[in-house]
């Protein structure tokens, strides 16, 4: 038996927390019956999303990809400039996360549930970004980057900061609040002309192009995986 959430992410269609959301919408059914989140499948059961008959998928797939700016994070092929349209396999996979569309850089995409669960949970994986401003800012700046700030009613956790040059630093944290960056630099009378995340753990973007895509490694996937 598997929890109705597990079983759609399994299927490459979205991640958990996405998959709770469409069973709450009304819009999956088990055996022509409207699902709930308590449910959990069998191997015997039909499960539908949107009229649509899904199934685990038995391949795995890890993917790193750089996201240019413009490109949005969803699943919704029928989004314009959805992160899907750069991603031609015949597997459905779904992005760890997300970056704003305003943002580029590394972004992992998957089909493993558990995996990606794994990723976005946790507080001990860093999360690297370059970020450019649009002024010069000083050594204070960069010692109250590092600190706590109040975000959605909650503290941050400390993140580590180095300069650049006088209007680039790098970041990394160790979560991923929505448009987390971008807010703390707003907080300091600042606005991040671009944002750029370069690694997430011990993956980064090495010599891959924006648009471009690799397979991560068995190594990379057993280390998160564990």
């Amino acid at each position: 038996m598997m929890n109705i959430n597990k079983f759609i992410a399994s299927s490459g269609l979205c991640s958990r927390r996405k998959a709770d959301i469409l069973v709450k919408a009304g819009k999956v059914k088990i055996n022509d019956k409207i699902a709930a989140l308590t449910d959990k499948i069998s191997k015997k059961d039909i499960v539908k999303v949107d009229g649509k008959i899904i199934k685990p998928s038995t391949k795995k797939i890890y993917i790193a990809f750089n996201k240019p700016v413009g490109v949005i994070c969803t699943t919704d092929k029928d989004a314009r400039d959805n992160i899907m349209s750069f991603i031609k396999i015949p597997e459905r996979v779904f992005p760890v996360g997300r970056l704003d569309v305003k943002s580029s850089g590394l972004i992992l995409l998957t089909n493993d549930g558990d995996f990606a669960q794994k990723i976005l949970k946790s507080k001990k994986i860093e999360k690297e970004y370059v970020v450019e401003v649009h002024k010069n800012f000083d050594e204070n700046f960069l010692k109250r980057m590092q600190k706590p700030f109040i975000i959605d009613g909650y503290p941050t956790l400390p993140a580590k900061i180095n300069k650049l040059s006088g209007k680039v630093f790098s970041i990394i944290i160790k979560e991923g609040r929505k448009r987390q960056i971008r807010r703390m630099c707003e907080k300091l009378h600042y606005e991040a002309l671009k944002l750029q995340r370069v690694r997430i753990g011990d993956i980064t973007l090495d010599n891959l192009k924006e648009k471009e895509y690799k397979l991560l490694s068995e190594e990379q996937i057993d280390k998160y995986n564990s």
